[in-house]
């Protein structure tokens, strides 16, 4: 068993021991073996790792750690200087397209299957983002907008109303991006700072640590921070990469980190492309549910098993700043722990909008555990969909958001126990078999039947499909909660 160091004094051509370090993670990540140990020390760390090797069991994974006491940071972001000012609140810059590879932010709209927009042809936000000192900024789509009044209110899609917006000063940070043959131009407002002056970065990568193969098990990512990628929008029928994951794997264990700043997801334990991705936006030959069907079976065929897939760990994070989820998971969530991680303002730029945004946002979490989690000021709180079955969600604390807990189109048998749900919109349950014990629910709470999409459900601690019905709902048990709400109708509930 090896233990591998990085710093930035290193160089990659180095042995990569404490006296000699390599420069770059993702060096020792094409190196490290099963049992072995990347440490990583202090400084900031501008790549992707993508692992190419992984672990062998719960007892030979490979593990990446920051040393002990010291801040390592990953980041999808650059550094960008050279700035010039135009006029009033606003700079420019060029920057060469080279620097993007094939994933340039500014050219990649945030699109794809459950993105909903007024109209087809309204124009699409992109997966590029600036920052000043490590505060994003919000995207316009003209050089006018740039210098526009601040926004105050923003609409909330689940309500259909105005809210206020939670930091007015933020909403005069804009940026605007022209793409061209060879180079990119950005234009930002930045208020009264300077930008040759103070950290102004923008993002570059799509995600900073996710392999780009499947089937990589067994890896720990610990204590670091993981910020500012360019991921893009992960719905349940498509490839879904977050700022960091296993990308369709076995037995990660994603510990003690700091992550924010995901344009979409920020740890994703999804699917991967092979089973469907985007399908119904590229074809639009038959309706979204029906494409979502199909992933589970095609899914089924590539191995989707507690064998191959699953069981991932997720504690103890700190996640905030993403705009559509802060844990995400289609199929590749089964047999998952997500406990004692402390998720706030996901989704809550309200840049974008679509049918799978959520602090916690899982599809078919089949015998998953989502435990004592901290969870609050989310445009939803815990968002599970679609085969719900053998799920426990217990001791969370969830507030301040639109809604709590929506559990959909599931069939059960699933325990919600001894949570505090203390939004104006507590629960919200459109399918059946839920037990629901010990619960402070301080909000409305709401029971809808679906009688228009039969979804799976599955064979007990399995994958195997044992049937698939419509919802009847209201086949559930109410024991011993306490309800404290005021009552009125949970679909006139106003946002957080």
């Amino acid at each position: 068993m090896t233990t591998f160091h990085v710093a930035t004094t290193g160089d990659d051509a180095h042995a990569g021991t404490e006296s000699a370090p390599f420069r770059t993670i993702n060096h020792a990540a094409q190196l490290a073996l099963p049992g072995d140990t990347v440490l990583v020390h202090e400084g900031v760390y501008r790549e992707w790792v993508r692992p190419v090797n992984g672990g062998l069991s719960e007892t030979r994974r490979i593990t990446y750690a920051a040393a002990p006491g010291e801040h390592a940071k990953i980041s999808g972001a650059d550094h960008v200087t050279g700035w010039t000012h135009e006029s009033g609140p606003v700079w420019t810059v060029t920057v060469p397209n080279a620097m993007f590879g094939d994933h340039n932010p500014y050219t990649l709209t945030i699109d794809g299957d459950w993105i909903v927009r007024d109209t087809e042809d309204e124009p699409r936000k992109h997966l590029g983002d600036v920052y000043l000192n490590g505060g994003s900024f919000y995207e316009v789509l003209s050089r006018d907008e740039l210098t526009a009044p601040p926004q105050t209110e923003v609409l909330d899609h689940w309500t259909g109303r105005m809210v206020p917006v939670p930091d007015v000063e933020q909403t005069t940070r804009r940026w605007y991006a022209e793409v061209g043959a060879l180079t990119t131009t950005l234009w930002a407002a930045f208020s009264d700072a300077d930008p040759n002056s103070e950290l102004v970065e923008i993002n570059v990568r799509r995600s900073v640590f996710y392999p780009t193969v499947v089937g990589v098990n067994y890896i720990t990512v610990r204590g670091f921070e993981l910020a500012q990628a360019a991921c893009p929008w992960t719905p349940p029928t498509a490839d879904q990469p977050g700022l960091v994951g296993p990308n369709w794997a076995k037995g990660w264990i994603i510990e003690d980190n700091e992550i924010h700043d995901a344009k979409c997801s920020a740890i994703s334990i999804g699917k991967e492309a092979s089973t469907g991705n985007n399908n119904f936006t590229k074809r639009h030959d038959k309706p979204g549910y029906q494409y979502q069907l199909e992933s589970v079976f095609d899914a089924l065929e590539i191995g989707w098993s507690k064998e191959l897939v699953g069981s991932h760990v997720i504690r103890n994070n700190h996640i905030h700043d993403c705009g559509q989820n802060g844990v995400v998971g289609h199929l590749g969530c089964v047999f998952s722990r997500i406990h004692d991680n402390h998720i706030y303002a996901i989704a809550t730029k309200r840049e974008f909008y679509g049918y799978e945004i959520a602090g916690i946002k899982l599809h078919a979490a089949i015998d998953v555990e989502i435990a004592h989690n901290h969870i609050h000021d989310c445009t939803l709180g815990i968002w599970l969909d679609w085969q719900t079955q053998g799920t426990r969600v217990t001791r969370n604390v969830v507030h301040d958001n639109c809604r709590d807990l929506f559990v959909e189109v599931s069939h059960g048998p699933y325990v919600v126990d001894h949570n505090v749900f203390a939004s104006k919109a507590s629960i919200e349950t459109f399918c059946e078999g839920g037990a629901y014990v010990g619960n402070l629910v301080a909000g409305t709470v709401r029971v809808e039947d679906v009688m228009d999409r039969a979804t799976p459900y599955h064979r007990a601690h399995s994958t195997k499909v044992a049937g698939y019905g419509v919802i009847y709902s209201g086949d559930d048990r109410w024991i011993g909660n306490i309800f404290c709400g005021t009552g009125g109708d949970p679909a006139d509930v106003s946002a957080a």
